[in-house]
């Protein structure tokens, strides 16, 4: 029988998702951009349905906080972050659409976002682009974390993180926020059938970036029974020529760069079915099957049937 005669009957595709593991043009609006236009076009060369990109990939993310701290120095990267930011509505990410559009993939951009036409105002954002082209939202990290609440303010976008695409919803988070219980349970609200955390190359010395993400990208995709696509970027060579001021620190991102840890993507109970760690590739290709995501949500929705959020409201007014 037709599908034709129940046009209601949840049909679920199978997909191909792009995770980004590559380094973005150190401070370079107009070079990482291109950069992205390039690792989008290549996605949809290889049939991908969704690229998702790491932590403020255009142009670059501000991790000179977590080694050399505050000072004349920083404040200079920072002056130059500020100048290669990206405007939402201005010609950059406009062609970003328009490369997602032509290559017919949808995407979820990590940018350092400038409010346009500010001399200051900066946030974390993930931007949510459909395969035709459009723009379809955007989500500010909530809350700046550490070094990063010198340049950014926290997000005025709400608790929303999901857009729907033609296969169905995705979710967004970036870094720590993806341990983030209320985080979480936002994008599950939304039912995405594929989450894309973002995160940057490495944090401090004391901080094992690479478990973290394992961890919380395992975290998510239990919690919200969704793909989770970690994309992960790596410590360009003139980020270490222009930050480390010690031997020490240049040996450190020096280490981290040679370590190759690369994007990951897990399966809807938490299980790694793709890492590029190791690879020189620029993307992680992984194919999957959103039907998947069914089962452990009927077991586990902490968005319906396995929640109580009204026994839990009273938590809020502490």
């Amino acid at each position: 029988m037709s599908s034709d005669v129940f046009p209601e009957r949840q049909t679920f595709r199978k997909i191909r998702v792009a995770g980004v593991q590559a380094e973005s043009v150190f401070l370079d609006l107009d070079a990482t951009t291109k950069k992205s236009i390039e690792l989008i076009e290549q996605a949809g060369a290889r049939g991908a349905d969704l690229i998702g990109f790491p932590e403020a990939y255009i142009p670059t993310f501000p991790n000179w906080y977590e080694t050399i701290g505050e000072g004349p120095k920083a404040r200079g990267f920072d002056k130059e972050l500020f100048k290669h930011s990206v405007e939402v509505d201005g010609e950059h990410m406009h062609a970003i659409a328009e490369a997602c559009g032509r290559a017919n993939v949808n995407a979820v951009v990590g940018i350092n976002e400038r409010y346009n036409g500010t001399t200051g105002t900066m946030w974390n954002t993930q931007v949510h682009i459909t395969r035709d082209g459009k723009i379809a939202g955007k989500h500010q990290k909530y809350v700046p974390t550490t070094g990063e609440r010198f340049v950014h303010r926290p997000g005025t976008t709400g608790f929303v993180n999901a857009f729907k695409t033609d296969f169905g919803g995705v979710s967004g988070l970036i870094c720590g926020e993806n341990s983030n219980p209320l985080g979480q349970y936002a994008a599950a609200l939304s039912y995405p059938v594929v989450h894309v955390a973002s995160w940057p190359y490495y944090f401090h010395p004391y901080f094992p970036m690479h478990h973290a993400i394992t961890t919380a990208g395992a975290g998510c995709a239990y919690t919200l029974k969704s793909f989770v696509v970690a994309a992960v970027s790596r410590i360009p060579e003139g980020y270490i020529e222009a930050v480390a001021e010690t031997d020490e620190q240049r040996q450190f991102l020096t280490e981290q760069r040679a370590l190759k840890k690369g994007a990951l993507v897990f399966d809807p109970c938490g299980n790694v079915i793709a890492d590029g760690s190791g690879s020189d590739d620029e993307l992680l290709f992984a194919d999957i099957d959103l039907e998947d995501v069914v089962v452990p949500k009927l077991v586990l929705d902490f968005a319906g049937h396995y929640n109580r959020p009204e026994i839990f409201s009273p938590l809020f007014e502490q």
